[in-house]
């Protein structure tokens, strides 16, 4: 099981011409300093040369023991945080080691004319009640660094950015509160022999200028199969927008190679109800996965929260898009006051260039509570490259509430999944179960307000041969001047999955987004 990254604030000299980047000392200067995404990938190249390294842990045992509620005692003073007294509006605050966090990130700091390591230093935290021999922190780094920048108020600091852990980040543009997490790689996510999770051991970051309105970070990628170069630009905003750069070099051949990928959090919602009581009505940082194939078919796949490890495939070739969607703003969808499930982004991948044959693979695996990150997704190319040779992946990540607007105007999306018991209706109007399954779909934007009631609209659906369909039916719903989708089925094989696709046409017309859903196994009862 994936565990969630710890929530930051919410839940998470002279440079030589020819630059020696076999070390990662990083300490250099030049008359005129220009670090480049080619420096750290000469850097990923060199330790293809070296045996893997795993990253020691430095940390005493009195802060690796520490409780959750202890850890969070430890805050960053704001007096103390990078570039505090520069006219620039971003600023760096740190995170401490302790608990689970126990090795150093290397962070250093990126001028005109050098790269200095940002040195550890105790004077830069209040740590409340937490008792810390200072002489045995001495040799300590950061565990991470947070982003801050005013993007809700003028004139306040907000968290716009955390990188805890080193493998794991989270962005938030305005009005927004961490939810979906990404990471640099992902290798043989969800197979048998285990996951390897590539980790970020260095950083080199830009100091900005007084007018930049971005932030340039760099990042040195490690693991025991894979080494990569990483090269972030930064852009708050009511969205925040991320540009990736990267290269990355296998140590060997793996199995299954992720590149973007996506981790986030589904316990259950619309489609797939709290087993227990709970007065919150859904409970997730996201509901779906959203792909837009190179074929401009866009896909939206509900999440579910299964019995047993699910995974999902979606052959896309040269792939305009996907992502891990939050889909319904409203508060009453989630009547939650403390972690605000309404204001958790959703990210979208935007590929740069041509990505190839590949595929959109999605991972879902059980868990009992929200506490675990129990949904992965991520591109996978259908060919991988030779170990040592370079692989270029570049995109544009999209954190933001609007997710209207990766469909463009012309197309209807899916507003909500529902399921329910199947029902009959009687000749004295009480209604009976009769023992199927009834998933309700509706379908609602401009391509269907557009539309009168008694329009000639008709649903292309499409079931696996585990299911009877006992009905099918397309009502016009006045509520969202939409249509709704009424299937009911009976399984055949509770162990196994049923799937099935619907997308709303009239005539020749595609209208919306194509619905792909998968009941997970072992979610009804034999009949």
């Amino acid at each position: 099981m994936i565990l969630k990254t710890v929530k930051a604030s919410v839940r998470h000299s002279m440079l030589p011409a020819a630059l020696c980047l076999a070390c990662t000392t990083s300490l250099f200067s030049v008359h005129a300093l220009a670090f480049s995404l080619d420096d750290v990938a000469s850097q990923a190249k060199g330790l293809l040369d070296k045996p893997y390294a795993a990253p020691a842990s430095n940390l005493p045992n009195e802060l690796r023991t520490l409780s959750f509620k202890d850890y969070q005692q430890i805050k960053a003073r704001e007096d103390k945080y990078e570039w505090a007294d520069g006219k620039t509006p971003f600023k760096l605050s740190f995170y401490h080691q302790g608990m689970h966090f126990e090795t150093p990130v290397k962070i250093n700091e990126v001028t005109a004319t050098s790269v200095n390591e940002i040195k550890y230093d105790p004077e830069r935290f209040d740590f409340g009640d937490v008792k810390v021999d200072k002489d045995a922190t001495k040799d300590l780094g950061y565990a991470g660094f947070r982003v801050m920048y005013p993007v809700n108020e003028k004139d306040k600091l907000d968290e716009i950015m955390s990188l805890l852990g080193a493998s794991y980040f989270r962005v938030v543009g305005k009005d927004q509160v961490y939810g979906t997490s990404a990471r640099g790689l992902a290798i043989d996510t969800a197979l048998p022999s285990g996951e390897e999770f590539p980790y970020f051991r260095e950083f080199w970051i830009e100091r900005p200028k007084a007018g930049d309105k971005h932030l340039v970070i760099f990042a040195l990628l490690d693991s025991p199969r894979a080494t990569g170069a990483y090269r972030f630009i930064l852009r708050p905003g009511k969205d925040a927008v991320v540009d990736v750069q990267s290269k990355v070099f296998l140590r060997e051949n793996v199995t299954k190679l992720g590149v973007a990928p996506l981790t986030s959090m589904f316990l259950y919602g619309s489609n797939q109800r709290s087993a227990k009581a709970n007065y919150r009505p859904a409970l997730h940082d996201a509901n779906g996965l959203a792909i837009h194939t190179g074929s401009d078919e866009h896909i939206w796949r509900p999440l579910n929260n299964p019995q047993n490890l699910a995974v999902s495939t979606f052959q896309v070739e040269n792939p305009k898009g996907f992502g891990l969607l939050q889909r319904g703003r409203d508060f009453a969808q989630y009547e939650d006051l403390d972690d605000h499930y309404e204001e958790r982004p959703s990210v979208w991948i935007e590929p740069k260039g041509e990505w190839g044959k590949g595929k959109v693979e999605l991972v879902e695996i059980p868990t009992p509570d929200e506490t675990n990150d129990n949904i992965v997704a991520f591109w996978t190319p259908d060919e991988q490259p030779k170990p040592g040779e370079p692989m270029q992946f570049d995109y544009r990540m999209h954190w933001t509430k609007d997710e209207r607007a990766q469909l463009g105007k012309d197309i209807a999306w899916v507003k909500q999944t529902m399921r329910s018991a199947g029902e009959v209706k009687q000749p004295n109007l009480t209604r009976k179960l009769d023992g199927s399954i009834a998933l309700l779909v509706d379908f609602q934007g401009p391509s269907l307000e557009a539309l009168k009631p008694d329009a000639a609209v008709a649903s292309n659906f499409s079931i696996n041969d585990n299911a009877e369909v006992l009905d099918n039916r397309l009502q016009y719903n006045k509520a969202t001047k939409g249509w709704r989708m009424t299937v009911r089925f009976k399984v055949k094989d509770p162990k196994q999955a049923v799937e099935m696709r619907a997308a709303l046409v009239e005539g020749d017309k595609t209208l919306s987004e194509t619905w792909s859903y998968q009941l997970p196994p072992n979610t009804v009862t034999a009949q």
